[in-house]
């Protein structure tokens, strides 16, 4: 009868697993043109790093609210912060300075090489078997991604390069955060975990900003102050909590393969909010791209 309740529930697991990517993947998707949109009115690093800070602040209060602790469990700490380095402070400073020289579109379509990476990590790291079907299917997105790059011709310029650079660095080391998060995990509640993850990560990078970055001399509008609540409370707060639950649920190279529909939607609503190009040729990369995450996320 166990073995029967264990068979049947396994179905069940994967679709909510799938249901959080799915989540996850569209708030992420649109945090790329509206977080271009709110660098227009607030420095990169402040502004990512104080959304970051009130994104965890907010999922730590809901936390309590729940009943649940935010003490860290002894012999935690430190793997809680090499966790919110990797996941949080790295990603969040090397993206941020990439949108100043990158599109927000195409430095979507970088940063999410990341699933390449943690998809050969997960190989090494957890024993996780590569199957063909995933190693098509990733070959699949990322032709599809590299396609959806050269669009409209390579243009390599100095800062762009640079821009290219950051935006991969922060890719491997989110990879790496995604595969060592599965082989040790933080023994927290979701929402303790989460909060504690992007309060760490981001209060450095919003301290740096405040070092380091003159303050824009216009005072913020409307779209500063919208863009800044999507990126804290979807961008950080939900898409990031449907994150973690994800790799609880599916395989570390599924879930980081999963999120390669992230540039999709990224492209796209750059293309309506930023009036970024999407033609025949990005249409076709991107429906490329997404039959290669529906075949990698298959049961």
């Amino acid at each position: 009868m166990s073995a029967q309740n264990s068979a049947d529930s396994r179905p069940r697991i994967a679709s909510l697993g799938l249901l959080f990517l799915v989540v996850t993947s569209i708030g992420w998707g649109f945090n790329w043109p509206l977080t271009k949109l709110m660098l227009t009115e607030w420095p990169p690093l402040t502004g990512r790093g104080a959304a970051g800070v009130m994104g965890g602040l907010v999922l730590a209060a809901l936390a309590l609210v729940r009943g649940e602790s935010l003490r860290v469990p002894a012999g935690q700490r430190g793997r809680l912060i090499l966790l919110a380095l990797l996941n949080v402070f790295g990603w969040m400073a090397l993206m941020s300075l990439a949108l100043l020289w990158l599109p927000a579109g195409e430095a979507a379509v970088i940063a999410y090489t990341m699933p390449i990476w943690a998809a050969v990590l997960a190989w090494q790291i957890l024993g996780e078997h590569l199957s063909l079907r995933r190693i098509i299917a990733m070959l699949m997105a990322f032709a599809g991604i590299a396609a959806l790059m050269a669009g409209d011709g390579v243009h390599i310029t100095q800062e762009k390069l640079l821009g290219l650079v950051m935006a991969i660095t922060g890719a491997f080391g989110f990879a790496g955060g995604t595969v060592l998060g599965k082989k040790y995990p933080l023994r927290m509640p979701l929402l303790a975990s989460a909060g504690w993850q992007i309060v760490l990560g981001s209060f450095p990078v919003f301290l740096i900003g405040l070092v380091f970055e003159a303050p824009h001399p216009q005072p913020l509008t409307y779209l500063g102050w919208i863009t800044f609540a999507y990126v804290g409370l979807i961008g950080f707060c939900l898409a990031y909590v449907c994150w973690f639950a994800a790799l609880t649920l599916l395989p570390a190279s599924v879930a980081a393969i999963g999120t390669m529909a992230v540039p999709v939607i990224g492209v796209v609503g750059s293309s309506f909010m930023l009036h970024e190009p999407l033609g025949i040729v990005q249409i076709a990369a991107l429906s490329f791209t997404l039959a290669g995450v529906a075949l990698a996320t298959k049961s």
